[in-house]
C-alpha cells in the first residue's frame, strides 16, 4: 500500500515563517492519522534552522536525490525574502528544484515559497499567486507566468501556489480532498475547528465544502454520509438516525445551520458528483451520469443541474 501513498515533502529553509509551515503541516498530520494516504516530510538543506519567531527546529531531512513517483514537494514561506532568499541554502533548493521532480511530481507553494519555484523555472507559463504584498515580486521573477491576484490559491495541474499564511491551510484540506475525498478534508477542517473553508476559486467555494461553515455536530454527522454517498436514495428518517436526532429536528437544525434544505443539499453534491465524472470522461451521457449519481431519470438530472450549476454548461 506505501506506492499508494501520496509523499508529501515540505521544504524548510532558514528563517522559516512558522504559521506557514505549522499549519498546513498539522492539517495534513491530522488528515495522514485519520486515514489519509499521505506520507510526510519535513526536510531542507539545512538539518537544523531557525525560524520567524527565533525558536529553532531541528531534524530536518535532506532534500531527497530522488523523489518517489506520486510525490508533492510543497515550498514554504519565509519571513523576510528579500535577505532569506539571498542566502545560499535558498540557492540550493532552487538548484534542487530544477533537477528532482519527476515527470508525475506535483509542485506546491506557501506564501513567498512561490518565489522560489519562479527562480527554478516551475512558474513559467503558469497561473499562480502569492501573498498581496509579493505579487509585484513574483510578476518580476516569472514574467511569463500569469499571476492572479485574487486567489486564496492557485490549481493550475502541476503546480498549486497559494497566497500564503492562513491560506496555506486552506490549500493543505484542498490536498487532503483530492487525496482522500471531501468527507475527511471536511473532519479535517472541523478538528481545526476552521469556521470558513475557502476554496481555489474566490468567492467561490467547493460543493463538497461548502454549507460546512457551523459547529453542530448533529448536522455534519447527516453531511457526511451524504458526501461519502451522494448517490444513495438518503430518506430523512435513515439522515437522522445517522445524526441521533429525530427527523423533524434534523430538517429544522440542517436549514437554521447550512441555509438549505437537505434535498438540496444532496441535490447540489450529485450534481458536484456528476462534473468531476464529465471532467474525466466528457462523452458520458446523461442517463449515464443520472444513473451513477442518483437521479431518478436524465430529465431529473437535467433539471437539478440547470438549477445548481450553470446552463450552458448542459450538453
Amino acid at each position: 500500500m506505501e506506492d499508494l501513498k501520496l509523499s508529501i515533502y515540505l521544504v524548510l529553509t532558514p528563517n522559516v515563517l512558522m504559521l506557514d509551515y505549522a499549519g498546513p503541516a498539522e492539517a495534513l498530520r491530522m488528515a495522514r492519522d485519520m486515514g489519509a494516504p499521505i506520507a510526510l516530510h519535513t526536510c531542507g538543506p539545512q538539518a537544523h534552522i531557525t525560524t520567524s519567531l527565533s525558536t529553532s527546529l531541528s531534524g530536518l531531512e535532506p532534500l531527497p536525490a530522488q523523489l518517489p513517483p506520486r510525490s508533492l514537494v510543497l515550498i514554504v514561506g519565509n519571513s523576510n525574502e528579500v535577505v532569506d532568499y539571498a542566502t545560499e541554502a535558498a540557492h540550493t533548493v532552487v538548484q534542487w528544484l530544477k533537477t528532482a521532480p519527476l515527470a508525475d511530481t506535483r509542485l506546491a507553494s506557501i506564501c513567498s515559497g512561490a518565489l522560489l519555484l519562479a527562480q527554478a523555472g516551475c512558474l513559467d507559463g503558469r497561473h499562480c499567486t502569492t501573498h498581496h504584498t509579493l505579487i509585484a515580486d513574483l510578476q518580476a521573477c516569472a514574467p511569463t507566468a500569469q499571476v492572479v491576484t485574487d486567489r486564496i490559491f492557485v490549481d493550475d495541474g502541476r503546480v498549486l501556489t497559494s497566497a500564503g499564511i492562513t491560506t496555506g491551510i486552506d490549500l493543505a484540506l484542498y490536498i487532503v480532498e483530492q487525496a482522500a475525498g471531501p468527507e475527511l478534508a471536511a473532519r479535517v477542517a472541523r478538528r481545526l475547528v476552521m469556521y470558513q473553508r475557502r476554496g481555489a476559486h474566490d468567492p467561490q467555494m467547493s460543493p463538497w465544502l461548502a454549507h460546512r461553515n457551523h459547529m453542530h455536530p448533529a448536522v455534519h454527522r447527516a453531511q457526511d454520509a451524504v458526501a461519502r454517498e451522494p448517490e444513495r436514495a438518503w430518506t430523512l428518517e435513515e439522515l437522522a438516525e445517522v445524526a441521533c436526532v429525530s427527523a423533524r429536528h434534523l430538517s429544522r437544525l440542517f436549514a437554521l445551520h447550512t441555509g438549505i434544505s437537505v434535498v438540496a443539499y444532496q441535490q447540489q453534491l450529485r450534481i458536484a458528483r456528476a462534473q468531476e465524472m464529465l471532467a474525466h470522461n466528457p462523452t458520458l451521457s446523461q442517463e449515464r451520469l443520472a444513473q451513477a449519481c442518483g437521479f431518478g431519470s436524465a430529465r431529473d438530472f437535467r433539471r437539478v443541474w440547470q438549477r445548481c450549476a450553470s446552463p450552458q454548461a448542459l450538453r
